[in-house]
């Protein structure tokens, strides 16, 4: 008795197979190093020799207000409770008056760039901050917002820039995830889809970790086999290894059996070095003083391990369950945030520099968009009914760059004079996607992947390079 046919299998049995046969050719190159068996993850050659080796995205999920944070607006006190002056740019909900910062900001460094006093020791690094005081996307929600600063589109599923990272350049090591998503506390808003791979071949997905936990074996289950050594383990893996790879043959090599072979492997060669690269107790005493308490320093601190150990891209979340999302009293909840983060951020540049991977590493904060320079007018379901918080802002907001090939120490752009929208030098998203690619040595028009017929990239159909961030 002959074992039952797959749908590929009796089509290309058939008549019809004359068709899959004319379609082998066209996905051939698609196929490549992801299908043949090869490795994907291997180290691969940027197009062009790159300032950046590698990439800590620190996402502040919810949308810091950035006339409380990076973009001082002196006109907010002048005009503290009246309506703002002209037309007012449409906003989610109904807002009010001018809302004056309740933070004072200073001058730091040699540059001289403002910061608030949330923000003090990151302060201390300005020289080496290229501050962008000019970013807007496109809708003033947070679903489409967080999408799009990740994946590059708002609505449709498409690889994260993590994945298109991993894509590019492959890992220097082959024993730990290429690229990380730290979030404490379980999913934010769109869950996985901030760090998937779409539809690339499925090794590029970010791999998730609830930092939340210490221990290894929460922070990464079945990490060890207690049951089984270390030597069965390789036996019974290289025997569903040559099942697997029978199985892929007959079905021309499929890109999901290979990731999922490749995902096997690197499961079982993390036993050997995720334990020790996410034990922060491993640390000295005054390294851990210097990042402080909690759990986002705790992150940091695991995402400084995991960069001088080939990770290519980390995301570190921070406000994933109590996110910048301050409908409401935006003086405490900034304040608790801010605390939770700036030693910790300002340790994790020190901490590269006197490692020597500060200058080849990419440092990226800020969120999906930013807040209204204006108060939210109580609503139900979207604050306490109090009037001393922001609304969402897409219309300009701030985001800072450090590190691999950055302008340090230079202000990029401004919003108008109240913080409202961005009207000097305006980076658009897709802007800073194709900057931050060139940083890694990628023109950003050319990191392409073929799918449904077509060359899709990061930026998609958008996108340009601001000369003016680069060093």
């Amino acid at each position: 008795m002959f074992p039952p046919l797959t749908r590929r299998e009796w089509l290309n049995r058939s008549g019809m197979g004359m068709a899959a046969l004319a379609l082998h050719p066209l996905m051939a190159g698609q196929a490549s190093a992801e299908t043949a068996g090869v490795n994907p993850l291997l180290p691969k050659q940027p197009h062009f020799a790159p300032k950046a080796k590698r990439v800590i995205h620190i996402f502040a999920n919810g949308g810091p207000s950035h006339v409380d944070t990076f973009d001082p607006k002196p006109s907010l006190e002048k005009y503290a409770g009246q309506p703002l002056p002209g037309e007012t740019p449409k906003t989610e909900r109904k807002t009010g008056s001018v809302f004056p910062s309740p933070f004072k900001f200073k001058k730091y460094g040699e540059s001289g760039i403002e910061i608030s006093e949330l923000f003090e020791n990151v302060g201390r690094h300005a020289d080496d901050l290229c501050v962008i005081r000019s970013m807007h996307a496109n809708v003033p929600n947070h679903e489409p917002s967080l999408l799009l600063m990740n994946t590059g589109e708002a609505r449709q599923v498409r690889p994260s820039m993590g994945s298109w990272l991993t894509y590019g350049l492959g890992t220097e090591n082959q024993n730990l995830p290429a690229f990380i998503a730290m979030c404490p506390g379980g999913y934010p808003i769109q869950e996985s889809q901030n760090w998937q791979a779409g539809f690339l071949p499925g090794i590029y997905q970010g791999t998730y970790i609830d930092t939340q936990h210490q221990s290894i074996d929460k922070l990464i289950e079945f990490i060890e086999n207690r049951r089984v050594t270390t030597d069965d383990q390789r036996r019974q893996l290289d025997l569903i290894q040559a099942l697997n790879r029978q199985h892929q043959q007959a079905r021309d090599e499929d890109p999901q059996l290979e990731s999922r072979i490749q995902s096997f492997e690197l499961a079982y060669r993390m036993q050997s070095e995720a334990a020790e690269a996410f034990d922060v107790t491993r640390e000295s005493q005054a390294t851990l003083d210097a990042y402080g308490p909690g759990v986002q320093a705790r992150q940091l601190l695991i995402a400084r391990r995991l960069l001088e150990r080939g990770v290519r891209f980390i995301q570190v979340w921070h406000g994933a369950g109590q996110p910048w999302d301050n409908h409401d009293d935006i003086e405490v909840n900034h304040k608790r945030l801010a605390g939770q983060c700036d030693a910790a951020i300002a340790a994790l540049i020190t901490d590269l520099k006197e490692r020597g991977l500060f200058e080849d590493t990419l440092i990226i904060w800020g969120g999906e968009f930013g807040r209204t320079p204006t108060v939210e007018l109580p609503k139900e379901g979207s604050n306490a009914g109090k009037i001393n918080g922001r609304d969402h802002n897409h219309w300009g907001f701030s985001m800072w760059l450090a590190g691999g090939g950055v302008r340090g120490g230079h202000v990029h752009g401004a919003t108008d004079e109240f913080g409202f929208k961005a009207v000097e030098n305006r980076v658009h998203v897709h802007d800073l996607h194709a900057t931050l690619l060139h940083l890694l040595g990628f023109d950003h028009e050319k990191l392409t992947y073929r799918y449904a017929g077509r060359d899709f990239r990061l930026t998609d159909v958008h996108g340009r390079l601001v000369n003016e961030l680069l060093a």
